[in-house]
């Protein structure tokens, strides 16, 4: 999944963010609780990775994937959303959004092109920005999710628009590959959701009774993701494609829309009421999601390459519990401020070059075009 990030606008940078400067000069500190949060939904999505060889061979570990994949992402971009509420497309957050989000898909689009011409062999596959590659298409979901924040926050009803669109893009199978436009409209129900809570939401959220009933329900969701394995495509919590696409009518798609939206928020709902809010040894990790989320892909990427699924082991209960914490261990040593500092140069460009200087005692005005 940094106010810009799987954060966003404080330094939480999963989604790409500064941190705000409080009047009396010093960085705001930043919250363990989203830190957190951010820091435990990547690894669920590093983990979730790990599983996809080892679907076809397990229907247990295919229940757990069905699960995590109903509100990981879900999480991640309800946060990225929350941390958004204060874009306002200043010239000062357009430049956060420039060096935070989109320098970082071009990046990444062209690595992963590369990339993958050797780990899938596909030496001619090009190089195409429209037309996002693996991991990279959050960058671009989450660019257009941004831009559009103004509107969100003006009109009346942003929640029900959001699932209205949502509903009717499962509608719309021509909807082509242009940044994964399918997939960024399915979701934006999630980010619109984001955009409209508050921090006291997140506080009735960590409640001791929403955590003991969180116990419970999350049972259930594992138990009936177990029977519904062959009974449902779990690539409906894909959100990437529409619904003819799975061989059911048309009006399957708004149902399924509401249907997952719902079952989503449940489960992300359980999954924030278990999250610390006290500082832990991986809340500093927080801030670094989005370095996991990317360069994690180049390690599944070379791992399927070797085909590692294709040993016997790997197929034991022992061997996915292995794969899982190796997943783990990786995706944590990603988000760690050395790798940081490596690769701060393409993930969080400054970019002074490229920018007209602004003045804060102007709101953000180009100080060439003020008179």
């Amino acid at each position: 999944m940094s106010d810009t990030a799987p954060p966003v606008e404080s330094a939480r940078r999963t989604t790409a963010i500064a941190v705000p400067v409080p009047p009396h000069g010093r960085p705001k500190q930043r919250d363990a609780f989203f830190d957190n949060a951010k820091y435990l939904a990547i690894v669920l999505v590093a983990m979730g990775h790990a599983w996809e060889p080892l679907r076809s061979d397990s229907r247990a570990v295919t229940a757990l994937y069905t699960v995590v994949y109903a509100f990981h992402m879900p999480a991640f971009i309800i946060v990225s959303g929350y941390f958004s509420r204060s874009f306002d497309a200043s010239p000062a957050k357009i430049k956060r959004l420039i060096t935070g989000v989109v320098v970082p898909y071009v990046v990444f689009e062209t690595a992963y092109t590369f990339f993958t011409r050797w780990s899938d062999g596909v030496p001619d596959r090009a190089i195409s920005l429209l037309d996002p590659l693996y991991l990279t298409w959050f960058l671009a979901a989450l660019f257009i999710w941004r831009l559009t924040t103004p509107i969100w926050r003006s009109v009346r009803w942003p929640l029900p628009i959001a699932l209205t669109i949502a509903a009717l893009t499962t509608l719309s199978p021509s909807i082509g590959n242009d940044l994964d436009l399918q997939r960024t409209l399915q979701f934006l129900p999630y980010f619109v959701l984001g955009l409209c809570l508050r921090p006291e939401h997140f506080s009735l959220v960590r409640q001791w009774r929403v955590r003991l009933a969180a116990v419970p329900v999350f049972a259930a969701s594992v138990v009936f993701s177990y029977w519904a394995v062959p009974r449902m495509d779990y690539a409906w919590f894909f959100h990437r494609s529409a619904a003819e696409d799975f061989g059911v009518p048309s009006w399957y798609g708004p149902l399924m829309t509401l249907a997952l939206f719902g079952c989503s928020l449940v489960l992300v709902v359980c999954f924030l009421s278990w999250v610390p809010g006290r500082r832990m040894w991986f809340t500093t990790l927080g801030a670094g999601t989005l370095y996991g989320y990317l360069l994690h892909g180049f390690v599944v990427q070379a791992g399927n390459h070797w085909d590692w699924a294709g040993h016997a082991w790997a197929r034991t209960p022992f061997g996915a519990i292995t794969v899982t914490l190796v997943a783990g261990v990786v995706v944590t040593a990603l988000c760690t401020a050395p790798v940081r500092r490596i690769f701060r140069c393409v993930m969080e460009p400054r970019m002074e070059w490229a920018f007209r200087r602004t003045s804060p005692a102007t709101g953000g005005v180009p100080a060439q075009v003020r008179r």
